[in-house]
């Protein structure tokens, strides 16, 4: 449980011990302590539950004046906020009457494909594409916009290019390096996604990032965007990539599908997925990713094309050689470099049997733990 924020809750002193606590979200409740998330794990704050007029009004501090209608008419806003000198991603809605929020703290620093633990092929795939749509996907909490952020901040040191972001809100600010980077923010620069999709083309973009692929309008201009020579970076709130193409298909009606595909086998470059584990404590960070790649290869294109989509999981464990990799894949890799604990692996791994089987002739004290894991589930 955290320590005293110190003194009456109050956001400011909520949000500015989040650095302090190494806490990477707030939750604010009626009925309960705000509530941080540390590590994975929600921790209440000590002291007593927030009342209902607190809970309604905490936040008023920083709740954008302009919001304020969207938020009635809606239930629900996102934005951003700076306290001292980080910044925060807040979502503040209604529920059973009242005012909740859910809150992430944004650090101000981009980091590196290696300070995020993720794997060479990221790099790749970044560096070895100029055009084409690259997705990021995962649940809540997945870390899929700081990777984003990495690759977007990647090429702005590296290329020379015209980068343009469209964010609702924008979280990470890039500083300009070799690129130019214009960030587009919904409810403040631009009504909404397709609204800016429309008119990006017009805007002379090398690199587009869409901060969240979540509608018919976004999906089909990312697209078209990707199909007319834009490299195109988004997001997908799925957790993994065969969920990925399932979600894209959702958003069009059926007989749309055979088009989209075609379209999908043509300009996707690659999908990356990933899940936030907790990390053992000699690691020296809170999470590290867990990542599943697909590279879109011929027989992938064929696969896709065709909807064999229920093919692709064979065809990235057989192309580990060409930087794909499953998320079982990653499971035994996290474990065999001793950063993350078999017992977690196990409680994220999509087949617990093949992570096993990846995990044998792990070194000794590895498989020990396996068969602990193992037979602590028959004796339960």
């Amino acid at each position: 449980m955290p320590d005293s924020v110190g003194g009456a809750f109050t956001i400011h002193r909520l949000l500015e011990a989040m650095g302090r606590l190494g806490a990477s979200d707030l939750h604010i409740k009626v009925g309960i302590p705000p509530t941080y998330r540390v590590n994975g794990i929600l921790r209440p704050v000590q002291g007593d539950p927030l009342t209902e007029d607190e809970a309604d009004h905490i936040v008023d501090p920083i709740f954008p004046e302009k919001l304020r209608a969207r938020f009635e008419s809606e239930g629900g806003v996102d934005f951003a906020t700076f306290v001292k000198d980080d910044r925060f991603r807040c979502n503040v809605y209604r529920s059973g009457g009242h005012i909740n929020a859910a809150i992430r703290r944004v650090k101000s620093d981009i980091p590196t494909y290696e300070a995020l633990h993720l794997p060479p092929i990221y790099n790749d795939i970044v560096e070895k594409t100029n055009e084409g749509l690259v997705l990021v996907c995962g649940v809540t909490g997945s870390g899929k916009s700081t990777t984003l952020a990495a690759m977007i901040e990647h090429i702005n040191k590296k290329e020379a290019c015209n980068i343009i972001t469209i964010e609702d809100p924008v979280e990470y600010r890039f500083s300009r390096a070799r690129s130019i980077v214009s960030q587009r923010e919904i409810g403040i620069d631009v009504p909404g996604y397709p609204q800016a999709l429309r008119s990006i083309v017009r805007q002379d973009p090398d690199v587009i990032f869409i901060g969240e692929m979540r509608d018919h309008d976004t999906v089909l201009a990312a697209i078209q965007a990707a199909e007319t020579g834009h490299l195109v970076f988004g997001s997908l709130h799925t957790a993994d990539t065969m969920q990925s193409f399932n979600r894209i298909l959702e958003f069009f009606p059926k007989e749309e599908h055979g088009f989209i595909r075609s379209a999908l086998a043509t300009s996707m470059r690659a999908v990356c997925a990933q899940r936030l584990l907790p990390a053992l404590p000699e690691v020296g960070v809170g999470m590290v990713p867990a990542t599943e790649v697909l590279l879109n290869t011929a027989i992938v294109r064929e696969k896709i094309r065709d909807g064999f989509d229920e093919d692709i999981p064979s065809i990235i464990n057989a192309s580990i050689h060409e930087g794909m990799r499953s998320m079982t894949y990653s499971l035994a890799e996290l474990v065999k470099a001793e950063m993350v604990a078999v017992q977690t692996a196990m409680a994220f791994a999509p087949n617990q049997s093949a992570l096993d089987s990846a995990l044998k002739g792990v070194e000794v004290k590895a498989q020990t733990l396996v068969h602990r894991v193992r037979a602590a589930g028959k004796g339960s």
